[in-house]
């Protein structure tokens, strides 16, 4: 039997079909989750579980889920071998979930730098959970959607980083240049399960989704292999999470617009813009006391009344160009980190074909200038172009390491005896060749040849 067929076979003993066309039509981007097809109506008491495990949106689930691939959790079953413990036991998890008995695992926890030092904890559920939280979150999505700010922009269908932007620019360029920046502390860490259980249950009706969202919610986490309780927070890393910053959130939302305010929310970073900073100190104290009713903190040191110069959202700066026309660019600290990034896979010490360390650039590379393409700054780019056209160099130089190779390779790419031969006797200052030389000769065009991409544009 071929692999195809195999699925094919799986999928109809799971009641969850593979089809081989690739994502379903209308299936958003990672950062959307697909919706289900229910429509919007509160379902009654004992129909969203059973929305939630219907074939069709079981089936979506699991392709966004491997797709999506990800960690293994605590048990270590990885995406790749999720199809085969479905096959061997999905008619007693869908039986338990329909009954209310369902128990999710642990989640695993995970440290990863943050940019600006320290950590953030990330908790990884295992992968029989995340496509359990996936098919939840397609028919959850539809019944809050509906009720959302449209100044909230994270982790929502037709809504992203780049909208949030956009509309901060417009409030800054109307002459809002006073910002409101709060930090939120520990967030993710700090969600009160009672008072979002509270939230969730003026729009749920089934008690089994409630009952089992519960359960995430105090599901144990694992640490270097013991179990901790939880009882308070929501882990940072399952399907489910954005969706429940955004339900508990939306309080804020509501009461900013009640105000009439000028504000932008991407999960759980917002920014409110004002004309004076009175004004942005009166609206720092009563976020305060909104946050205070929902038992969350403002991160006093990290957040600020200042002038929308000062301050970054979402990677990005703003600045002014003549005309007073306010523009942006790529923040100071998100240009270190990209650098940080480069100058890794193209150290030195790797070992690795120019190929290899192309292939892994072009992937970081696409991604970076996508995400940062609203920067209007375009001499910012043609300046990275040459710094990493020029590390490239430098790399390729380092992998020649003897004079008579240097040489060598020169002269069949083309230079004179004479060029070839000055690079070969300093074969050590490779970063000063790879300027001053080899730039002539390992023109940009190689390296467009290599599937190096452009920033500028």
């Amino acid at each position: 039997m071929n692999l195809e067929g195999g699925r094919r076979q799986m999928s109809r003993q799971l009641g969850l079909p593979w089809e081989s066309r690739g994502e379903a039509p209308g299936v958003p981007r990672s950062d959307e989750p697909p919706m289900a097809e229910h429509g919007t109506k509160r379902p009654g008491a004992d129909g969203l579980m059973e929305a939630a495990l219907a074939r069709r949106n079981m089936q979506a689930a699991l392709r966004r889920v491997t797709k999506n691939r990800g960690s293994p959790g605590v048990d270590g079953m990885t995406v790749d071998e999720l199809l085969l413990h479905l096959r061997e036991h999905w008619a007693g998890i869908k039986s338990s979930l329909l009954d209310g008995s369902y128990l999710p695992s642990l989640v695993k926890r995970q440290e990863i730098p943050k940019s600006g030092g320290g950590t953030r904890e990330l908790g990884i559920p295992t992968v029989l959970d995340r496509l359990i939280q996936q098919a939840l979150l397609q028919v959850l999505q539809p019944l809050f959607e509906p009720t959302f700010s449209e100044h909230s922009y994270g982790f929502r269908p037709g809504r992203s980083a780049h909208g949030a932007l956009r509309a901060a620019q417009q409030y800054v360029q109307e002459g809002r240049r006073i910002v409101v920046d709060v930090d939120l502390e520990k967030f993710f860490d700090r969600v009160n399960h009672d008072v979002l259980m509270g939230k969730l249950a003026r729009s749920i009706a089934d008690k089994r989704v409630l009952g089992l969202i519960r359960r995430y919610l105090q599901s144990g986490v694992m640490v270097n292999g013991v179990r901790m309780e939880r009882w308070e927070g929501t882990p940072q890393g399952g399907p489910l999470s954005p969706l429940l910053a955004n339900v508990l959130l939306d309080e804020v939302d509501k009461e900013l617009e009640k105000r009439g305010h000028a504000f932008v929310r991407y999960a759980d970073d917002g920014r409110v813009f004002v004309r004076s900073r009175r004004a942005g100190e009166r609206v720092l104290d009563h976020l305060r006391k909104l946050y205070g009713k929902l038992h969350l903190r403002i991160n006093e040191a990290k957040s600020a009344v200042a002038p929308v110069w000062d301050r970054e959202f979402l990677g990005y700066s703003m600045w002014v160009a003549p005309g007073k026309v306010v523009r942006l660019r790529v923040a100071k600290k998100a240009l270190d980190k990209m650098k940080s990034r480069v100058r890794q896979i193209t150290g030195r010490q790797g070992g690795r074909s120019m190929i290899a360390v192309v292939g892994e650039l072009r992937s970081y590379l696409t991604g970076w200038r996508n995400y940062f393409g609203l920067a209007d700054t375009p001499n910012i780019f043609t300046t990275l172009d040459r710094w990493i056209r020029r590390r490239l160099r430098a790399l390729l130089l380092k992998q020649w390491k003897r004079g008579r190779t240097v040489f060598r390779e020169l002269r069949a790419r083309g230079a004179s005896v004479r060029v070839a031969a000055e690079v070969a006797a300093q074969v050590r200052r490779w970063w000063w060749n790879a300027c001053h030389r080899v730039h002539l000769i390992l023109r940009n065009s190689h390296f467009e040849a290599l599937g190096l991409p452009r920033l500028a544009r």
